[in-house]
């Protein structure tokens, strides 16, 4: 009873000595007048607030960016397990080697790829890879661990013209033109896989540039390797090579290959050996010694490869390489195959040297497009008889 006698006392004050202050509190347009005051003073306030986050978050952009050029790269890894195996029908040591001769790879194969973009034209790779031993008494059956085998570096100055920088690991194949872009068919063995033998030399760096066009491409590159020319020996020799490559699309689908390759070795003994990434300067005499081991080694190959895709799933390609114009040195292969996703399909290759023949069939199995079941059957002849052999061969890649 109190407090409504106190706000009526008030309420009476109010009227009699300021009735104006008392209507103007009360008014509703006065009210709106001042919420809308209030509202604009703590939107400016929040304003403020948000530019300060802003000029923090931009600021630490900045630093971040500015520290290394590898940031904001995501780094991609693929990778593939090949594992094979092969029953033989062999009576003879000849046999064996003609089989090995022939690439029968078997055992268990492991292949991982760090593929990083620096910037949206330059990209850096590393590949690691374990392998099955050599050795037929070897106990490790899951391979060996995994090694560094390649390091590649490369860039796209515009749409027409890159280049490419191998420090280690480098092979021809990895400077070629990738005159076709859906991955290459696996056959039974690495003879018929991977082309003319020029793409499977071994060297130490490569630099390489590549010109692409519609209908055209080109690739010249340098390969430095060093070869030991005994093992009991410290002197070694310094092998340079010249690659070179030229791609012309002759139809929709179907491209033709010219393939040079040209090795010029320098020999030395009782050279100094020197760690890695070890430049030495000045002039370290050596007793030369002739070229036997040059005039050993072809120092020129030409190979014309022929690659086809007739539809979707099926595919044609043949080469043939000569070393230094010897006819005795002439390898060939082709093959066909027919393998859709996720449908049984089939491939034959046929392909040998001078001396020997050999011919591929199998079967083959695409799994949700990364696994895959191959088995196939293999003849191999040669000067010591023929032998079959029964492969098979299953692959995961992620």
């Amino acid at each position: 009873m109190d407090v409504v006698l106190d706000k009526l006392k008030e309420f009476t004050y109010a009227l009699l000595y300021n009735p104006q202050s008392y209507c103007c509190r009360h008014n509703p347009i006065e009210i709106l007048k001042r919420l809308q005051r209030e509202a604009f003073s703590d939107t400016m306030k929040l304003r403020d607030r948000l530019d300060k986050h802003d000029r923090l978050l931009s600021s630490f952009h900045k630093s971040t960016t500015n520290g290394t050029p590898f940031n904001h790269s995501a780094t991609h890894l693929s990778g593939e397990v090949d594992v094979g195996g092969a029953l033989l029908l062999v009576d003879n040591v000849g046999g064996c080697t003609a089989l090995n001769e022939a690439g029968i790879r078997t055992g268990i194969h492991s292949r991982l790829t760090f593929q990083t973009n620096i910037t949206s034209n330059d990209a850096f790779a590393a590949e690691f890879v374990s392998t099955q031993s050599d050795k037929a008494n070897s106990d490790d059956v899951l391979g060996s661990p995994l090694s560094l085998t390649k390091v590649m570096y490369s860039t796209n100055f515009n749409n027409c013209v890159s280049a490419v920088v191998i420090p280690w690991g480098a092979r021809c194949k990895d400077v070629a033109v990738a005159s076709n872009p859906l991955p290459q068919e696996r056959t039974l063995t690495d003879f018929t896989s991977i082309g003319p033998p020029i793409f499977g030399h071994y060297h130490d760096v490569a630099v390489a540039l590549i010109v692409k066009r519609s209908n055209f491409a080109a690739s010249f590159s340098e390969l430095v390797s060093t070869v030991r020319r005994d093992l009991d020996s410290a002197g070694i020799s310094r092998c340079f090579s010249t690659f070179g490559q030229i791609t012309y699309g002759v139809s929709k689908g179907t491209k033709l290959s010219l393939l040079g390759l040209h090795k010029k070795l320098i020999a030395q003994s009782q050279e100094i050996q020197f760690c890695k990434f070890t430049i030495p300067i000045g002039n370290l005499r050596a007793h030369r010694v002739p070229d036997a081991y040059a005039e050993c080694h072809p120092d020129t190959s030409v190979a014309l490869m022929l690659e086809s895709e007739l539809d979707d799933s099926t595919r044609l390609k043949g080469w043939i390489e000569m070393q230094n114009s010897t006819p005795r040195c002439l390898q060939w292969a082709v093959t066909m195959s027919d393998t859709p996703e996720d449908q049984l399909g089939w491939g034959l290759s046929l392909g040998g040297t001078w001396d020997r023949f050999q011919v591929e069939a199998f079967l083959k199995l695409n799994i949700g497009g990364r696994c895959s079941l191959q088995p196939g059957i293999m003849y191999v002849t040669d000067n010591s008889g023929g032998i079959p052999a029964l492969m098979f061969r299953s692959s995961w890649a992620f």
